[in-house]
């Protein structure tokens, strides 16, 4: 065979093989009307999970399923609307693999379940809990709901999230930068807690953590009631506190305890061996 005719079968192999790959890929399209306020749930074993806020009234769902190992359950109930990825006998965790893409109501309320896919929620204004083992999590640009956020070792990031928040990861970091609320509560085991504010609202910020460290970047303007203390571990201020009563004896390098400006803001910072720092930005 000639050499431009070996090149030439090599090549048609190769097309071949790759419409077969992509024919494995399934594509669904699902639409539903919905009013005010709807209820959505996804759960997804594998693969990730993007919504955003779309049109009123109307729920788009675009998925993407790598193999026939894993098909879509939808149901829908007044205003409420579930979808699973329902794995078949068979699949694993690349081919139960299924891709979500999802335009909801900017008032839908959202519960969000993935195991080891990226999780992502932008521009809502409604309840969201997500919950996840190994996926990371961003939740962006979203205010006046609660946000529920529990996860084993993924990596949680939230930016420019307004109201009631809540965090508890076991072993992921997390990462929150123009976070502020009534109460945005974090509580980690080994992660890292880091936050990058002026802690307003008036509200109750209360990071927790065992063994990972805490950093918390604010304005010199911030107004802010401290408690910090780490049984084990240093706790450092860049600020100059004022002085006030705590409930521990404040003593040496591990804990104080302090009010900056009005202190219109309580914030707490515990761990039991961890470094906690609490740093002035630099303008």
């Amino acid at each position: 065979m000639s050499s431009g005719k070996c090149a030439a079968t090599v090549t048609a192999m190769l097309m071949l093989v790759g419409a077969s790959l992509g024919a494995e890929n399934i594509r669904k399209d699902l639409h539903f009307k919905v009013g005010k306020r709807p209820m959505i749930s996804i759960n997804n074993p594998y693969g990730p999970v993007l919504v955003k806020a779309g049109a009123a009234h109307e729920v788009v769902v675009t998925a993407i399923l790598h193999s026939d190992r894993v098909e879509l359950d939808q149901s829908k109930s007044h205003n409420r609307v579930d979808i699973v990825s329902h794995l078949l006998p068979g699949a694993d965790p690349a081919s139960g693999i299924v891709e979500y893409e999802i335009l909801v109501p900017p008032d839908a309320n959202l519960t969000l379940h993935s195991d080891n896919g990226r999780v992502r929620a932008e521009k809502l204004q409604g309840d969201l809990t997500v919950a996840a083992n190994d996926g990371a999590i961003e939740v962006i640009d979203c205010a006046g709901g609660h946000v529920h956020v529990r996860t084993l070792n993924g990596m949680v990031s939230l930016n420019n999230v307004h109201g009631h928040v809540e965090i508890m990861s076991v072993g992921g970091d997390i990462l929150m930068t123009g976070v502020t609320g009534t109460l945005v509560a974090v509580n980690s085991n080994s992660g890292k807690i880091e936050y990058e504010g002026d802690f307003a609202g008036d509200g109750e910020y209360a990071f927790t953590s065992h063994t990972g460290n805490i950093e918390a970047v604010a304005p010199a303007y911030a107004s802010i009631d401290v408690l910090a203390r780490s049984t084990n571990g240093i706790v450092q201020s860049d600020f100059s506190l004022e002085p006030k009563h705590a409930p521990f004896l404040v003593r040496g390098a591990n804990s104080l305890s302090g009010t900056l400006g009005k202190a219109a803001s309580s914030v707490k910072l515990f761990s039991f061996s961890g470094r906690i720092r609490l740093k002035k930005r630099q303008n």
